[in-house]
């Protein structure tokens, strides 16, 4: 299994502040799914919360309204193909972490939804109800109870940049993808 940094809460939203793909992990009444998702983003500090668009027609949507929770996952290059597969499959079809998508999974702390293995950060949240945002635009808010981050790429609270290390996915469609580039700081 992956190793895993406690990351502190009030710094949760640097995890997905630099827009990556998240694969969305649901569970409920021993039903499990992962979705990959394009659209998310930090929402606030404290408490930190979140934003996902969860299309209405997925598997993934049916568990989290039923159970009010869902894990957020920043793969990296190295799942790359499970990645595309598990936004490309329906969980209606197969079972996702059975059928030949190579996804892994493990428990969270705080919520019952899988944390994906060989991803950079996980984020594990608790939907703040909003019917109108969830029905008329798939928008979905949650809290975040619970972050890690592996320490080879996300430590002190910062994206690490070095040479070799993981960085996260950003999918520009039709099976394209590209990976974080290299940091640069600007001083005033």
């Amino acid at each position: 299994m992956t190793e895993r940094l406690p990351v502190e809460l009030p710094k949760a939203y640097r995890l997905l502040n630099h827009g990556p793909t998240v694969l969305v992990g649901s569970a409920h009444d021993g039903r499990r799914n992962v979705m990959a998702a394009a659209w998310s983003m930090p929402l606030d500090f404290s408490p930190p919360k979140v934003a996902v668009v969860i299309d209405r027609n997925t598997l993934t949507r049916e568990l989290v309204e039923a159970s009010g929770e869902f894990s957020l996952n920043v793969p990296a290059r190295d799942i790359a193909r499970e990645t595309l597969a598990v936004g490309s499959i329906s969980g209606r079809d197969i079972d996702k972490f059975a059928d030949g998508t190579g996804v892994q999974a493990f428990d969270g702390s705080q919520i019952a939804a899988p944390l994906i293995d060989g991803c950079l950060a996980w984020l594990e949240c608790r939907v703040i109800p909003e019917p109108h945002n969830q029905d008329r635009y798939d928008l979905f808010l949650g809290e975040v109870v619970a972050a890690w981050a592996d320490p080879r790429a996300f430590r002190d609270g910062h994206w690490q940049f070095e040479p070799g290390a993981s960085r996260s996915l950003h999918y520009i469609a039709g099976g394209n993808f590209f990976e974080t580039g290299e940091a640069f700081e600007v001083k005033p």
